[in-house]
């Protein structure tokens, strides 16, 4: 069993030059409303005219229903955590995009259910409730849909921010796994009702590619992918050491790291494989540079999942999924960097410290002095590179500094030419980019990692 060193050996920091922004996420969002603007076309080729309320009205249910259809291949495929989206977009922004794309298709379908109703009640002189017992009782594969749908919008008001403040994240992750069964219930109904489908087999060909295009993505890179790296690499605990109170650090051994390619900033979805630990895979950052023979997290205690990090016995197997994320140096845009981390949001940038190439400025906020973690490591990596590290925390009041424009250029003062990299809780996210924005860097230049899910 391999023993990690008492302290983590330091990697050099790269020499590579800023990078250009990648055209990945123009193409995408480009690939995405074209995807739109087709379905569209699809409604319009094949609609004659439109006659009356009752036509107008169900026409109406038709591009809602369309749309939302799409919608429901989009979503999945934003999270299929396709290497090319995850590193060029990043899992934070591809997240944001999906919540806002859920949003949106929970809003379609609703739509598209109502106007299909009341359009279809409209045309046959019958009461809104005698014509929703007849489509979802007599129309085939309509009651498979109802139930779909009614699935999806559960997961939707789950997902909704005043609701998921209340659950945990293991729920909440389980919960979305109703969205694969939603989808596939709904998707017969589609082929079987949808008036743009039935009959038209271009059409029909064109929406089994896209939904089997996206299954595939999604059993490869969720499923296959995992499986075959469990199995090559045999990850397993080989230490647990604290840090700070209520926060340890986890070191991980196993076969062939290297070959896992992680990047500093990166994370995994870690899956302990002990008991009330194994069937939750949770989201943490490495919090040391990958090294061949070891991997490391940092975890404060913040719910069941993560206390129980600190009662991991070594020899412990895991089973690690990633790694993911694009908060890395490809973001690197200018040649001087701030990194700006609250809490344990320090890990992925305490690795960034490290590596990231040229001038680093570290700015470390904290609630006491106590909760600093891994400050020996960064006084070592500062001492090591030249670079300038502030550390404020909220109490005792003399050492603590409000999130302001004008505080962070007394710490910072050419804070404008550098790009800012932020992670921490997402309160103090909201406040800091705010304030970044008020000392003149450029939204493009600040790139930030979200604690929220």
């Amino acid at each position: 069993m391999t023993t990690p060193p008492r302290a983590p050996a330091m990697a050099r920091p790269s020499r590579s030059a800023p990078r250009p922004p990648s055209p990945v996420p123009a193409l995408a969002h480009l690939l995405i409303w074209g995807g739109a603007a087709a379905v569209l076309a699809l409604w319009w080729s094949d609609t004659t005219s439109v006659v009356g309320a009752a036509g107008w009205v169900t026409g109406a249910g038709r591009i809602t229903g369309l749309l939302a259809g799409y919608a429901c291949a989009m979503l999945l495929m934003l999270m299929a955590r396709v290497p090319l989206l995850d590193r060029a977009v990043g899992t934070d922004r591809l997240a944001r995009w999906h919540a806002m794309g859920g949003r949106y298709t929970v809003s379609l379908a609703s739509a598209h259910v109502l106007l299909i109703i009341w359009g279809y009640s409209l045309e046959s002189h019958t009461g809104v409730v005698d014509q929703t017992t007849t489509l979802v009782l007599h129309y085939p594969d309509l009651l498979k849909g109802t139930i779909g749908f009614l699935l999806f919008l559960i997961t939707g008001i789950v997902s909704a921010r005043a609701v998921r403040r209340r659950v945990t994240y293991e729920t909440w992750h389980f919960l979305h796994f109703a969205t694969y069964l939603a989808v596939f219930l709904a998707f017969g109904h589609q082929l079987s009702n949808g008036a743009d489908f039935v009959g038209n087999r271009p059409a029909q060909l064109a929406w089994y590619a896209l939904y089997l295009g996206v299954a595939a993505l999604l059993a490869w890179y969720r499923f296959a992918v995992p499986v075959r790296r469990a199995l090559r690499h045999r990850l397993y605990v080989a230490e647990v050491r604290p840090e700070a109170p209520g926060i340890v650090s986890v070191y991980l051994s196993g076969s062939g790291l290297e070959e896992l390619r992680a990047e500093p900033g990166q994370f995994f979805r870690w899956r302990f494989l002990t008991r009330g630990m194994w069937w939750a895979a949770n989201p943490y950052s490495l919090s040391a540079a990958p090294h061949p023979a070891y991997l490391r997290i940092t975890v404060k205690a913040s719910g069941g999942h993560s206390a129980a990090l600190a009662r991991l016995r070594p020899g412990t197997r895991v089973l690690a999924e990633g790694p993911y994320g694009g908060f890395t140096a490809r973001r690197r845009r200018a040649r001087k960097s701030l990194l700006l981390g609250g809490g344990v949001g320090i890990t992925p940038l305490r690795t960034l410290f490290e590596t990231l190439p040229g001038e680093v400025a570290l700015i470390y906020r904290a609630r006491r002095p106590e909760d600093l973690a891994l400050r020996g490591e960064i006084d070592a990596l500062a001492a090591a590179r030249g670079a300038a590290v502030h550390y404020v925390v909220d109490e005792p009041v003399a050492y603590s500094s409000p999130l302001t424009p004008e505080a962070l250029r007394g710490l910072v003062p050419d804070l404008a030419e550098r790009d800012v990299y932020l992670c921490g809780p997402p309160a103090m996210t909201e406040v800091a980019v705010t304030a970044l924005r008020g000392a003149g860097v450029p939204r493009r230049r600040i790139h930030h990692e979200s604690f929220s899910f």
